[in-house]
């Protein structure tokens, strides 16, 4: 269906056009009908797929010259998808002057943002954690709010901003309009579907398993200590335009990058602890091709659409079967052909990859990694090409002195050139590293548990962790889990209860991840207070009691068995 077949604006129109779509997507063309009725709608479509034009058009045409305030307002998870979202609505709206489109987020100055919105912004795209802010100050009024929409409703769960949502949505009118875009669909987005919305309209888009058709996806199994030796022999081989690589924490990404541009490659990392500034040169960087590798976690990447990603490499294995399609989703878009690498490195790993295999229908076939000696005849035949285009170079007089120096020392003119060529051409193989692929029998998870990894008593099993933080910092569940999820990479619904006291906090958390946790949350902050995460002491005074316990019973026994020895002897006496 083309855009000019709908019952759009003719400013709405001639911007279309200038941005060059003729054509819908999939989901615009279900979406962008239902929506301009006013209905409501639960729209389940993946990244990259045109979801921001889908709610972006609507939502335009809503705004009415004759009503002051926020009109529109889009609740996004990161501030790079609040950006994104606003300069490409600010595109669609171009004619519209009385359109006045606005980025809220944090990270940046509050004081420009009232600005802004005092000078009157009526359609807000922000995070949830900003726009709550607002909210409180009392700079954002949404009497007026005709249509909210939750972009990315899922990632915002995952990242514990359910709180903030439901909050934003009591400050609106019951009569507004109410857009829902999911990825995936858990209970959590069902709850707020049937609390906050009106009969809505489901629209589904082509499944997963067809959007990652054009993927080739390949995985290697290496040994623990091997898996930068094998992704640094994946890029000299393919030597890929642009590339992103996932991890699941923000060390690793530090760590990772810095290892990279140590060897030679143009890389850059992304990820939450980085301020803003830091995080739009980057991405500047990326985009403008002046970095060919983006290291990234899964919060990071939300935000991110980059176009023209040659590959994904998954140097660590999502913690969310969920994320791995997220992940391979950034290459292989508008028709073009990408590939998806995946590094293991034990049984457990070829375990949880199965588990995502099956769980997204996902085709990983295994792969052979490149050779050492076949990358160094490759940059044998580049050097042996460059070398010959200076064949017709000017020779000064002094390399020739040099020469006759040399062989008056002894030197022959193939010993010469010998050195020479090695002197340079080392350069080019020193770091090349050999790897070998280690081979694992197939191994089939455990279908009765939920988690991956085959255990099947892992869901039983959990453990408490205390954090130093509590409600005298002014600390809710949110925050708490937002900064775990963000500092581990663990799925937010892996987590348990969170009982905040005064001056502590308390979750249950996986059992067999207590220290990677207490690792990953080092020198981390939560609303600006540094946080100390340790072993709560439950368990501990737990085995403490049931060692007095069993010191006790066997005490009493003991005298039992005492007084009966005697009582028999003392008879035997008599």
């Amino acid at each position: 269906m083309l855009f000019k077949e709908l019952e759009l604006s003719d400013e709405l129109l001639a911007a279309v056009n200038d941005i060059g779509f003729e054509q819908m997507t999939e989901i615009q063309e279900k979406s962008i009908p239902v929506v301009m009725k006013g209905s409501d709608v639960i729209g389940r479509s993946n990244t990259g797929t045109g979801k921001t034009a889908a709610f972006g058009i609507p939502a335009i045409e809503k705004i009415s010259k004759d009503h002051n305030g926020v009109q529109v307002l889009i609740l996004c998870p990161t501030r790079e998808l609040a950006q994104q979202a606003c300069d490409e609505i600010k595109k669609f709206s171009k004619y519209k002057k009385y359109v006045k489109p606005l980025a809220i987020f944090g990270g940046v100055n509050i004081e420009r943002q009232i600005f802004q919105l005092k000078n009157g912004a009526n359609l807000v795209i922000g995070t949830p954690g900003r726009i709550i802010d607002h909210i409180n100050r009392r700079t954002i009024k949404l009497e007026n709010l005709k249509m909210i929409v939750l972009d990315e409703a899922d990632e915002m769960l995952q990242m514990g901003f359910r709180e903030d949502i439901e909050a934003i949505l009591k400050y609106t009118p019951e009569e507004r309009q109410t857009i829902l875009f999911s990825a995936t669909m858990p209970p959590e987005i069902l709850a707020i579907t049937n609390e906050y919305q009106n009969a809505p309209v489901l629209i589904k888009t082509i499944s997963k398993s067809n959007i990652v058709e054009a993927i080739e996806q390949v995985y290697y199994s290496v040994s623990y200590g091997k898996k930068f030796d094998a992704l640094t022999l994946l890029l000299m081989s393919y030597n890929y335009k642009s590339s992103m690589i996932f991890c699941n924490t923000k060390k690793m990404v530090d760590e990772l990058t810095d290892l990279l541009v140590s060897k030679g490659f143009k890389a850059v990392g992304i990820h939450g602890d980085m301020k803003q500034m830091q995080r739009t040169a980057v991405m500047n960087s990326f985009k403008s091709g002046r970095t060919s590798i983006l290291v990234a976690t899964d919060v990071a990447a939300r935000g991110i659409d980059v176009s023209g990603i040659d590959a994904v490499f998954n140097y660590d294995l999502p913690q969310d079967n969920e994320y791995y399609i997220h992940r391979i989703g950034r290459t292989g878009r508008a028709g073009k052909s990408g590939t998806a690498h995946t590094i293991v490195c034990n049984r457990k790993q070829i375990a949880e990859l199965q588990q995502i295999v099956k769980k997204t229908k996902s085709d990983i076939k295994e792969g052979k990694l490149p050779d050492r000696s076949s990358i160094i005849n490759e940059k044998m035949l580049v050097f042996a090409d460059e070398f010959d285009k200076n064949r017709n170079e000017t020779i000064y007089n002094e390399s020739h002195d040099l020469i006759n120096m040399l062989k008056e020392s002894g030197w022959t003119s193939d010993d010469i050139a010998l050195h020479l060529i090695n002197e340079i051409f080392s350069k080019e193989i020193r770091d090349i590293p050999d790897v070998s692929v280690i081979k694992y029998n197939k191994i089939t998870a455990e279908k009765n548990c939920s988690r991956r990894g085959g255990d099947k008593n892992c869901c039983e099993k959990s453990a408490k962790v205390n954090i130093n933080l509590g409600k005298r910092q002014k600390i809710n569940p949110n925050y708490i889990l937002g900064a775990l999820v963000d500092a581990t990479g663990i799925s937010g619904k892996s987590f348990g209860k969170i009982n905040i006291y005064d001056n502590f906090t308390v979750v249950e958390v996986p059992i067999n991840k207590v220290d990677y946790i207490i690792s990953s949350m080092k020198n981390g902050r939560i609303n600006g207070n540094k946080v100390t995460v340790t072993k709560a002491e439950e368990n501990k005074n737990k085995k403490k009691n049931k060692k007095k316990i069993n010191e006790q019973i066997y005490r009493k026994k003991s005298k039992q068995k005492t007084n009966k020895h005697y009582g028999r002897s003392y008879r035997k006496k008599g």
